[in-house]
């Protein structure tokens, strides 16, 4: 175990990511609530990674406010209320709008074709409860629109703030699934008739609606308390 930890921690700033992202999404889908501790042994021998790249992934979630390093308990889940969810999925659906509406402007039939491709393979994918592969198809699919907006600050923004996105849980979902192959139809037909004005609420909508989606499931499991119900 000792031989292959070394042997992967030599890219430890990927695998950092990657114990991160796998954090994130367990703190987002409520798997790890506010005020419980994480402890770097266990989540290094669960991954089967050594301490230096659970420690790194650590680091950058308390950068981003998910974690907290408390005295004498360590590493612990941030306060999140329902109220926070609200406001970052609102932030993500109000950039990812604009930038849909940049690109309806400006999309060529050839863009537009390469879009449908993608969302095709994504909805196969779907149809097929593929978790993995809807997940990573879905990123691709709203990477390709934010590279077409040719807003290189706002597509930062927008990938920074989608971090808090619990990528796992929905793809996993498959109401979620369904509505987000609606989403993206009617996007791509906005897209097609070059209007921004249908574009924007429509990528809007993918966002709130995921927002509602796990607000619902964190409120059936009992998350909030105190001033965190807000």
């Amino acid at each position: 175990m000792a031989e292959r930890g070394k042997t992967q921690d030599v890219s430890y700033p990927q695998l950092s990511e990657t114990v991160a992202s796998l954090l994130r999404d367990r703190i987002m889908s409520g798997q790890l609530r506010p005020g419980e501790r994480i402890r770097l042994e266990e989540v290094a021998q669960e991954t089967g990674l050594s301490i230096t790249p659970v420690r790194e992934a650590l680091l950058m979630l308390r950068a981003e406010d998910m974690v907290e390093l408390q005295p004498r308990r360590g590493h612990v889940v941030a306060p999140l209320s329902r109220q926070d969810i609200l406001d970052v999925f609102g932030l993500q659906g109000d950039i990812a709008g604009e930038l849909a509406a940049r690109v309806a402007v400006t999309i060529t039939t050839e863009q537009l074709d390469d879009l449908r491709q993608q969302h095709e393979r994504l909805r196969r994918a779907a149809q097929a409860r593929q978790t993995s592969r809807v997940e990573q198809l879905e990123f691709e699919f709203h990477r390709s629109i934010n590279r077409l907006a040719g807003a290189r600050k706002l597509s930062w923004l927008l990938r920074t703030v989608t971090r808090y996105t619990p990528s796992r849980f929905y793809a996993s979902n498959p109401e979620w699934r369904a509505a987000m192959v609606a989403d993206h139809e009617a996007l791509l037909s906005a897209l097609e008739a070059h209007d921004p004005a249908t574009a924007r609420p429509a990528m809007a909508r993918h966002f709130t609606d995921g927002a509602e989606r796990l607000v619902k499931h964190l409120d059936g499991l009992g998350m909030w308390t105190g001033h965190d119900a807000t």
